[in-house]
């Protein structure tokens, strides 16, 4: 596999149309969609001539193996999800919440690291925003606000400015005062490599619809062992305990996060995803995502909203009517986003090529 092949596997970019919006969603290729229909169809045909339930099982335990290997961690620690924001929500209702309790996270959240907590509001439960100027983490502001925390929750890869945050640094600031720490790594997943042992956090939340090029439905969370004591879901079903169990006995593992009849077929597409990820290599993606956010970069000059070499493959850039740029653009076929603050947001990924850096910015 190399990134051309790739390229045209890909359905939603045959009709020559320049897809510059994965950091919203990637578009999945024919094998990734294929692999879906292909598990929907045999669950509810071949297996439903018996028992379906031993083969979906089977399944689960096939796609938490892939995410494992993707995230340098064991199939225990992984629990299988809809997306980032459920495996967040997930998280966040699995601690026993005191009066008291603070949270601290970065003003650069998605909203899927932020509602979960402001919910949490009405039950005296205090969220703390530090800030994060140009995607750049305010490391002393951070330690005085993580000194008397209970919780951190902290974006590994900016989805407004393509900055990639000190994760490890980060964590092992907020454990020293105490806290726990969850991780939304979405924009990281798929992008560049990504070893949640190294980054050490407590849960780290993901999903495959971005950088993976998977379908929509397959979120995944990795939970460290030592973090699981402290974390007693409370949205629960049969996949939460022991096989068998009656009462509430949580799985010992990551699986506690589970809860029931979950569709095999946007994680087998997850797990074709991952496959062919491996078929490029991850050096391959990374390098060709640097090298095209260097060209755009640099042809977008002073337009650049934060100037530096890029950090990932998302590129911001100042527009003096965004929506209207993004719909015209969309027009010739060049889709991109708008992001906070009067600016529009490019992402380039391995399928994309120099003409569609070159389009766009001929287009500008």
């Amino acid at each position: 596999m190399d990134p051309a092949t790739l390229r045209d596997d890909i359905p939603a970019i045959a009709d020559g149309s320049v897809y510059l919006n994965t950091g919203a969603s990637g578009p999945a290729p024919t094998r990734v969609l294929d692999a879906a229909d292909a598990a929907q169809r045999a669950h509810e045909t071949e297996a439903h001539r018996g028992n379906p339930y031993p083969d979906a099982w089977d399944a689960y335990d096939e796609s938490r193996a892939a995410i494992a290997g993707l995230l340098g961690a064991a199939p225990d620690e992984v629990a299988l999800t809809n997306s980032t924001a459920d495996g967040i929500s997930r998280v966040a209702n699995a601690v026993d919440w005191e009066r008291g309790d603070t949270v601290v996270r970065t003003d650069l959240e998605h909203p899927a690291g932020v509602l979960p907590f402001e919910r949490l509001a009405p039950d005296g439960v205090t969220t703390r925003v530090v800030p994060a100027p140009e995607g750049r983490l305010d490391r002393e502001a951070y330690a005085d606000a993580v000194a008397d925390a209970r919780f951190v929750v902290l974006s590994s890869l900016s989805w407004l400015h393509g900055t990639r945050l000190p994760v490890r640094e980060a964590v092992e600031t907020a454990h020293d005062a105490g806290a726990f720490v969850l991780v939304d790594a979405v924009q990281s997943v798929g992008h560049h490599p990504v070893d949640v042992h190294e980054w050490g956090a407590d849960a780290v939340a993901a999903a495959g619809h971005k950088w993976l090029l998977g379908v929509w439905g397959a979120g995944f969370l990795h939970v460290a062992p030592d973090a699981l004591d402290a974390l007693e879901p409370r949205h629960v079903g049969y996949r939460s305990v022991p096989k068998g169990a009656e009462s509430v006995e949580y799985h010992p593992t990551a699986a506690r996060f589970e809860v029931g009849t979950q569709s095999l077929a946007p994680h087998a597409a997850l797990r074709e995803a991952i496959e062919i990820r491996e078929e490029l290599g991850a050096g391959v993606v990374t390098d060709r995502i640097d090298a095209l956010a260097g060209r755009l970069a640099e042809g977008l000059g002073d337009r650049l909203a934060f100037p530096g070499p890029p950090e990932s493959g998302l590129v911001t850039f100042d527009d003096p009517a965004p929506e209207e740029t993004v719909e015209r653009l969309a027009d010739e076929g060049i889709h991109v986003r708008t992001v906070p603050g009067d600016r529009v947001r490019a992402s380039v990924h391995v399928f994309n090529t120099e003409g569609d850096v070159d389009a766009l910015l001929a287009a500008l």
